[in-house]
């Protein structure tokens, strides 16, 4: 198989499990608390990612960091937390496709990072995406800030608190690209992994593990094997693909979940939990705006660079 095959096998996987993952989440709701759940994930990551890293001799990397990389360690470890409570908290007010759609945001939160800390420059087709992301979402939402705003306001409190954990996410991977020379990226997972287990070990209420149910336990493993399988998924894509164009297949995961929800809504599979958002036709426009400039932010700049040489040979 050559490396763009698997760069797409890779990126579709990881495109799929992000893409139903907030449909697990939701249905999390129901038995178990965001924090608890969060540890779970962590948990059952960390122990699975710590043997691998310790039966292939991984972990001797560990003796080369400095206090300093250990600080970004730890931070990275709390803004993941922070991403990974939040996002589940903002499933109380939002669908799982406008959760997955709203966290669309990250990349740009990404790039000013990559700006202010890297001093990486936002081009004209960056800046130009922003203003058309910001006009996407106002045309998603239209309906609640139409004059429904105070009927609406729980959504109007899921996107505040999905835009924090894009930001948390944000952060978290401009630490990550900072320890890339020194750490790989299974080495700083599992750092973050166990660190967010660690943070949350006192706020979790084991109790709710005693009476979980066959099912609720189906969800809950399902939750904690696509964190380490969409990850590890990712990481195995940007070895064959460049992370722009990686980027850009995964910013299509809005679309698989609000498919996969319609799917369920229509197959009427726990119709008191998973509801389809309602969509007017500005809004499915907004849908396409949000995607198509992630997208074209991620690619554009990608492919622009690879025609250059062209243009210089010819």
């Amino acid at each position: 198989m050559t490396n763009n095959k698997l760069g797409l096998l890779y990126s579709s996987i990881t495109l799929l499990f992000w893409g139903i993952l907030p449909i697990a989440l939701k249905l999390s709701e129901k038995f178990i608390d965001a924090t608890s759940l969060s540890w779970f994930r962590f948990f059952i990551a960390f122990i699975i990612l710590f043997i691998l890293q310790l039966t292939s001799n991984n972990l001797q990397q560990f003796r080369k960091i400095t206090i300093k990389e250990i600080i970004k360690l730890l931070f990275a470890g709390i803004f993941l937390t922070l991403n990974y409570v939040t996002f589940v908290l903002a499933l109380k007010y939002l669908s799982p496709g406008e959760a997955q759609l709203n966290f669309q945001v990250a990349p740009f939160f990404l790039a000013f990072g990559s700006l202010l800390f890297f001093k990486e420059r936002l081009t004209a087709i960056q800046l130009s995406c922003l203003f058309t992301l910001a006009v996407g979402i106002i045309l998603f939402f239209h309906p609640h800030i139409s004059g429904h705003i105070n009927t609406d306001s729980k959504v109007l409190i899921g996107v505040g608190i999905i835009e924090f954990s894009a930001l948390s996410w944000a952060c978290y991977t401009l630490l990550q690209k900072s320890l890339m020379a020194k750490i790989s990226t299974s080495n700083v997972l599992l750092c973050v992994f166990g660190i967010g287990m660690v943070l949350l070990t006192p706020l979790t209420d084991f109790t709710q593990f005693t009476v979980l149910t066959t099912f609720d336990w189906s969800i809950a493993l399902f939750c904690a094997f696509n964190t380490l399988i969409a990850y590890s998924a990712l990481a195995k894509a940007l070895v064959f693909w460049p992370a722009a164009q990686v980027s850009a297949v995964v910013a299509v995961a809005p679309v698989i979940s609000f498919i996969s929800t319609a799917f369920v809504v229509t197959m009427g599979w726990w119709p008191n939990i998973i509801k389809a958002a309602h969509l007017t036709s500005l809004s499915i426009i907004g849908i396409i705006v949000i995607v198509g400039s992630v997208a074209t932010m991620q690619l554009l700049p990608h492919l622009l660079k690879k025609k250059k040489p062209i243009e210089q040979l010819n």
